[in-house]
Parts: structure tokens; sequence; C-alpha cells
């Protein structure tokens, strides 16, 4: 008896954890989204199924993943692909704006030449 009542009680644990799961999920931005808007990558135009939905992310416009406004202004739904991408820039850019060398790259590219020496190792020696 005593083990039947253990069992039960594990059960109602169960069903309430699973229960209160379900409903943070539904809250989540990334289910607010995916009820917002199509089911489409907003960069290269895929269109994503009920089998394949898990490939599509919520990207945050910017960059904040603490900012879910309700509306969905700060979402955009893209692939898996696109969303790496899309990172990946923003990473390059805010990387890029560090760098000491950025102003001789804006005037006019890399400052190292490589081959400055090349014509003097192709030379044939006289003999």
């Amino acid at each position: 008896m005593k083990r039947k009542q253990l069992d039960s009680d594990r059960l109602d644990r169960l069903v309430a954890g699973a229960r209160r799961q379900r409903a943070d999920r539904e809250a989540a931005y990334r289910d607010q989204a995916l009820k917002l808007f199509p089911w489409v990558c907003g960069r290269c135009g895929r269109e994503f199924s009920r089998e394949n939905v898990r490939e599509l992310t919520v990207h945050h416009k910017d960059h904040d993943h603490d900012r879910n406004p309700p509306d969905g202004s700060n979402w955009e739904l893209l692939c898996l692909y696109c969303h790496d991408n899309e990172h990946a820039r923003h990473l390059d850019q805010v990387r890029g704006a560090g760098y000491e060398m950025a102003g001789a790259h804006a005037r006019g590219g890399a400052t190292h030449k490589p081959f400055s020496a090349l014509e003097s190792l192709l030379k044939k020696p006289d003999r």
C-alpha cells in the first residue's frame, strides 16, 4: 500500500512537471514567434513545416536576448544557416571595431607585401 502511494505521488509530480514545462514552452519567445510569423526564413526564403520547424530559429534583431517584446518587433525567424551567418557577421563587425589596424585597412588595405622580394628570388645567378 505504501509503495502504491509513493508511485502515485511520483506520477503526480511528473505530470505537474510536464504541465509546467509545457506552459513555459508556450510562454517562451520561440513559441510566440512561431505563432506570430509565417514559418519562412527571413533571409533565404526557405519554407518550413512541422517536420523541420526545429531548424527554424528566432533571431534577436538587436542581439539582446533579454529583450522579448510580445509583439515580436525584436525577432525574425531565420533558418539555422542564415542565423549562424548573421551571428558570424555580427561578431566580425564587433571584433573589427576594436582592432588597431582598422585605420590601416581603411586607408588602402593590407600593409604587408609578401611578394616584394620575389623578383630577386627569381633572378638567375650570374655565372
